[in-house]
């Protein structure tokens, strides 16, 4: 690099040094100008509590909430729960092991959203859903008390009217739109409740859980008794997103602006997330139950190292890592500051599951929400020498809609059609350790393999 630089000599560099600098200052002045034709004053915002769907957790909403700092929403305002057992039961009414009955979520929403309010000294506050979170918002504002408390209800590709209506298939299921809960929720001329602003947001056709056929439900060539407009509401603001899957009607930047617009009443200013040079990143480690279920119950006693790796090669720059600490009861494993321009590689050993090596492309902004859960390893997996999974929490893998490859080569059991599947996988035979990279459209994470025998599991694992 010395070499590229000699032509230009010293006094060269200082005037291209200080364009540059003055660029960034530019940038900043025009994106603050921004931020303040787009948002009221930060006094005058409501707080925003994000509720994840089955299964997930928090961490989900990261990109969301830096898209709401890139407009000037103050980072205290933007808040997100994590359901302690966010998997649903069977039979809504059955207890069953490591998974939440939709009163359990109620409740558990309705302390969130009163200790938020506590915090921020708001009267009320948004509530914005993904999927079964919208099962959640809808009950606690119907059967909690919730409207009191909340001005706006954002609910993105939920299940309003059930994945399938039906008297013999999920019987009992809060997914089942014939069942007491979402019948009792639906019960009346109207869907919505008066004093809370209601916006619905869904794909056209391309939410798997809004399907005439019921292929993502386990009966392909069935009907469900619903349609793709299932996620709509009677007395809503309802809104199609044409061509995003149903995480992407959540996570996307158009859903973003669509929900941003709705609370403020204007568009945002940018749909971009602005960079912090030195982002700062935290979260807690959370595991799997006994069950092979995972919960955001945190994990005492597990280690985190993380290492900046080679944007190209994903091999560790350093001898040792960046950032390593062993997790108290609360399960927190920073704060770690790291480079909005740096590749990392984060390895969570966690007693009972694999060493998981998760690649991360890099992290625009700070968060505190970026928990980590250890993989499991699936059928078969322990046959192979290595075994690099790409993941991709915010959405789907859309054959003819996206670009996706691992390894250079697009992974097998994706299925065809509707987006359906968010994870790919590669299993490797026994060999030195190398570089894989994982691609989605224009977003790439380098990783390396590590063996099986080890109990090791890759993960690369994407924000888009």
């Amino acid at each position: 690099m010395a070499g590229a630089d000699t032509p230009f000599r010293i006094g060269r560099r200082s005037v291209v040094a200080a364009g540059f600098a003055a660029a960034i200052a530019g940038a900043a002045q025009a994106q603050q100008r921004q931020q303040q034709r787009s948002a009221p004053p930060a006094s005058q915002l409501p707080a925003v509590v994000f509720v994840h769907g089955n299964g997930d957790t928090a961490a989900l909403w990261h990109t969301t909430i830096w898209r709401f700092e890139a407009n000037g929403w103050p980072r205290n305002l933007l808040q997100a729960i994590d359901f302690s057992y966010p998997t649903a039961r069977s039979d809504d009414s059955r207890p069953q092991p490591f998974r939440s009955s939709t009163s359990d979520q109620r409740e558990e929403l309705a302390a969130f959203v009163k200790k938020v309010l506590a915090e921020t000294r708001r009267r009320k506050v948004v509530l914005v859903g993904s999927s079964r979170g919208g099962n959640a918002i809808r009950n606690f504002l119907k059967n909690g008390g919730g409207v009191e408390a909340t001005s706006h209800a954002v609910l993105c590709g939920c299940t309003n009217h059930g994945v399938i209506i039906s008297d013999t298939v999920l019987k009992g299921s809060e997914f089942n739109g014939a069942a007491p809960f979402l019948r009792q929720l639906n019960d009346g001329p109207t869907e919505t409740l008066p004093g809370v602003a209601f916006l619905t947001l869904r794909s056209d056709k391309l939410d798997k859980y809004a399907q005439p056929d019921g292929q993502f439900i386990g009966m392909p060539g069935k009907p469900t008794g619903i349609s793709y407009d299932a996620p709509a509401l009677k007395g809503a603001t309802n809104l199609v997103l044409p061509g995003l899957d149903h995480r992407e009607v959540a996570f996307d930047k158009l859903a973003f602006q669509k929900t941003y617009e709705f609370i403020i009443g204007r568009p945002p200013a940018t749909l971009f997330i602005a960079p912090e040079r030195e982002p700062v990143l935290n979260g807690r480690v959370t595991g799997v139950a006994d069950e092979g279920v995972y919960t955001n119950l945190p994990v005492a006693g597990a280690t985190v190292e993380v290492w900046e790796v080679d944007g190209r090669t994903g091999e560790r720059k350093t001898l040792g890592p960046v950032h390593r600490r062993t997790t108290g009861a609360d399960g927190v494993w920073g704060p770690f500051k790291g480079r909005q321009d740096a590749y990392y590689e984060f390895v969570i050993a966690v007693s009972g599951s694999p060493i998981t090596h998760i690649y991360r492309s890099p992290f625009l902004r700070s968060s505190d929400v970026i928990h980590l859960r250890p993989g499991v390893f699936g059928k078969d997996d322990d046959k192979a020498g290595a075994v690099v999974v790409m993941t991709r929490p915010r959405g789907y893998f859309g054959h003819g809609r996206d670009k996706f490859t691992l390894d250079g080569k697009v992974p097998s059991g994706i299925n065809e059609g509707v987006p359906g599947t968010s994870t790919g996988k590669l299993l490797l035979p026994e060999g030195p350790t190398r570089t894989v990279v994982a691609a989605f459209n224009l977003e790439t994470i380098p990783t390396r393999t590590w063996p099986v025998k080890d109990n090791r599991l890759v993960l690369a694992e994407f924000h888009n």
